[in-house]
């Protein structure tokens, strides 16, 4: 099976965010990348949300502001 290509993302947080990210990833010696995917990851767990679900949404949306 071959690995999953990642991609690059970028956004700005605030101070607060940055700060407990980091304290948190390193309580549990994960990198920031990897504590914030482990936090969505069980998010999205919690709330039944899957890829699919996700891209059927995305692609309602686009269907929508099409429309209008």
């Amino acid at each position: 099976m071959a690995a999953e290509k990642s991609v690059s993302i970028s956004f700005r947080v605030s101070p607060k965010f940055k700060v407990l990210l980091e304290a948190a990833a390193a309580r549990e010696h994960r990198s920031l990348t990897n504590m914030l995917e482990t936090l969505l990851f069980t998010y999205c767990d919690q709330q039944g949300l899957t890829e699919a679900s996700s891209t059927a949404a995305a692609s309602e949306k686009n269907k929508k502001g099409a429309k209008e």
